[in-house]
């Protein structure tokens, strides 16, 4: 016989339960929509509130915020209805930030006193995406490790110096849950209902979901991205000890010697499966950190080129136009015009 505290949840309801209303439901759950939100984010993490509340109790509601109370578009171009403009409702006991481009764009004083209002009352904030900018530019993630999209880690690094990043793909700390967003955000989700009911819910959920939980601690590296399956090994290192030396670029001979490889033979290998010499990937690795510390922080041109190893401004401004056919300047004005 199971003890009482951790039902066995193994038969869920055959039929398709209602949207429960927050009067209905254990626990709320409360979703700020950001302009240009990834929809992908936000399936994985309702579906398992929904298919939760098919285990027979009324377990969980949501409730979806825009920053006017207005229908939200998504990165993909699909609208989603919201119940609220976020600042209206009070909230206290959690609040989830669901970000991807131009996270604060449209960020007011409304919304930075809603946030501090469930941070004084001791609830969960938990962030997505690019939504850890918006919780640490508040100044709430002082003091707790951060996880996001490993895209944005470099301007997050660079903006914010002071916090702990993590290399995992969500991280639960204490009243703080951050991730990289994407399907990642299921197993985050998975995280918060163990808080709340328990493991046993969890396996039921994911035995319901057709799926195997990843550790929060798998990360999101060059081994996981796509199209690194096809690329030696020889190339897989060289691209790790690059992206390691970004500030400090390595001479290629360097690098050689560190791989164990000819320059010739790992420039043929890079020619092969990234269509670039090993000289040529190594700058565009660089650039394109520097860009995205420029579209996601308030870094100033000069120090996004020396974080990305450009110690001479010219020459850096040069070779970025060339790459994105714009100057440094201009992505970082169109980061912070709407701000």
């Amino acid at each position: 016989m199971s003890d009482h505290s951790t039902p066995e949840w193994l038969y869920p309801r055959p039929d398709l339960p209602p949207v429960l209303s927050p009067e209905e439901a254990d626990v709320t759950v409360n979703l700020w929509l950001l302009p240009k939100f990834s929809m992908l984010t936000l399936y994985c993490l309702l579906e398992p509130l929904r298919v939760a509340n098919r285990f027979g109790r009324s377990l969980f509601a949501w409730r979806l915020f825009s920053n006017d109370g207005r229908p939200v578009t998504a990165s993909n171009g699909v609208t989603v209805d919201v119940d609220a403009a976020l600042g209206r409702t009070p909230i206290f006991d959690n609040l989830f930030v669901v970000a991807s481009y131009e996270a604060e764009a449209t960020v007011a004083s409304s919304h930075w006193a809603a946030l501090r209002q469930v941070a004084a009352h001791g609830g969960l904030l938990a962030a997505l995406e690019t939504g850890a900018f918006i919780l640490a530019r508040a100044g709430l993630l002082d003091g707790f490790e951060v996880a996001l999209h490993w895209e944005s880690a470099p301007a997050f690094a660079e903006e914010f110096p002071g916090l702990a990043l993590s290399d995992a793909r969500y991280r639960f700390d204490r009243q703080r849950l951050t991730g990289g967003g994407g399907a990642a955000s299921l197993d985050l989700m998975m995280a918060f209902i163990e808080r709340e009911h328990g493991a046993n819910l969890v396996a039921a959920l994911s035995r319901q979901l057709v799926h195997s939980r990843l550790d929060p601690c798998v990360q999101e590296d060059g081994e996981g991205r796509a199209g690194s399956a096809y690329r030696p090994r020889s190339v897989r290192r060289a691209e790790a000890i690059m992206e390691a030396n970004l500030a400090q670029p390595l001479t290629i001979p360097e690098i050689c010697q560190r791989v164990g490889q000819s320059q010739r033979q790992l420039n043929r290998l890079f020619q092969r499966y990234r269509g670039e010499t090993a000289k040529g990937r190594y700058l565009s690795l660089r650039l394109d950190r520097a860009r995205q510390i420029l579209a996601d922080s308030r870094t100033s041109v000069t120090q996004a080129g020396l974080a990305a190893g450009f110690t001479q401004p010219a020459h850096f401004s040069r070779i970025y136009r060339a790459r994105f056919g714009e100057s440094p300047r201009t992505t970082a004005q169109r980061g912070r015009s709407v701000s």
